[in-house]
């Protein structure tokens, strides 16, 4: 048995998360009181995201109540969902309720949607009703209902840039979003062209596009990390070419080791390259020019690599980026240790 009360037991009042900043004219047509309250009660609903309505009870009576909630209206089931906090209302107790709608996030790519023969059309205004019973021993007794409206709308940046006048109205709202939708992807794309240009951080398909920039030739010797590393300094190796710092600086790319600059003595660092030159041999005080007798091999360098774990480089490969690093008539031994 369902019964409904002229005098209800508690006050229901709705609290939409997300307002729509225009509803169609149609249900403003009337400036009565009945529609001024039925406009306040509009839920805004984006496909694809959610969307909540509060319900909040309030027991009247001086009786204990066990509540039940349920939503109607011409809206498919699955979209709503609720959540209470109980069913036991005591007296002068305040309880909410909320109601989670997910709309899916192809409605407006749906068949319906994309199909022009079809003769149904694309419903974008729902109405639903929720409707508050409380079980008794014996029956069921309807004690109150409310009305809300359903809005799903496109949601559209666009609006922002337009005077609150035109905001108001609803077809403003979808018309721009042909125009966002249009011209937004270029926008985007234009706001991180510079990801694009940068090897840390472009996709993979324009590494060598951007190699070729730098006429750095790529290689499948390297992994992608030191492929995007090795292009970012490409100009500053070229700069650096036949010099300590370059070939320091070339290993630490490639090895990852630290460079330590802020180590004094050349030994100690992960990267070594030493030239062994001595004082040879003196005769008293004598010199004769610029040139010294004995004091190591000439236009000889060393280069050390201090890895932290076991064969985690190929000496193969460092021996080939000193080779393209040195200077022609410059020898040198290698040590990896």
């Amino acid at each position: 048995m369902v019964q409904t009360r002229t005098n209800p037991a508690f006050s229901l009042q709705l609290s939409p998360m997300r307002i729509p900043e225009a509803v169609p004219l149609a249900d403003l047509s009337l400036a009565s009181q009945e529609n001024i309250e039925i406009a306040g009660a509009n839920l805004l609903l984006h496909p694809g995201e959610p969307s909540e309505m509060i319900v909040q009870v309030k027991n009247l009576a001086q009786r204990t109540l066990r509540l039940n909630l349920r939503v109607e209206g011409d809206f498919p089931a699955q979209w709503c969902q609720i959540g209470t906090e109980g069913s036991e209302l005591l007296p002068g107790a305040q309880m909410d309720a909320v109601l989670y709608f997910q709309v899916p996030a192809t409605y407006f790519e749906d068949q319906e949607a994309l199909i022009p023969e079809t003769k149904e059309q694309l419903v974008l205004n729902f109405r639903s009703r929720i409707v508050v019973y409380t079980d008794q021993d014996t029956e069921r007794e309807q004690i109150q209902e409310a009305d809300f409206n359903l809005y799903i709308r496109p949601w559209s940046a666009y609006m922002e840039f337009l005077p609150v006048l035109y905001r108001e109205v609803d077809f403003i709202g979808r018309f721009m979003k042909i125009f966002e939708q249009a011209y937004q992807p270029v926008i985007d794309n234009f706001a991180v062209m510079w990801a694009n240009l940068d090897p840390l951080t472009a996709p993979r398909a324009l590494l060598p596009f951007l190699a070729h920039w730098v006429a750095w030739p790529v290689d499948s010797v390297w992994n992608l990390t030191q492929q995007r590393r090795l292009i970012k300094r490409a100009v500053e190796l070229y700069r650096w070419r036949g010099t300590r710092k370059g070939l320091r600086l070339y290993l630490h790319l490639y090895t990852g080791l630290p460079l330590d600059d802020n180590l004094p003595d050349e030994a100690d660092k992960h990267i070594s390259i030493t030239e062994p030159f001595g004082q040879g041999f003196v005769l008293g005080n004598a010199e004769i020019g610029e040139a010294v007798l004995g004091g190591g091999q000439a236009y000889h360098f060393v280069v050390r690599l201090r890895a932290e774990t076991a064969n985690s480089i190929n000496e193969q490969l460092v021996r080939r980026i000193i080779e393209q690093e040195k200077p022609a008539f410059c020898t040198y031994e290698l040590f990896i240790e």
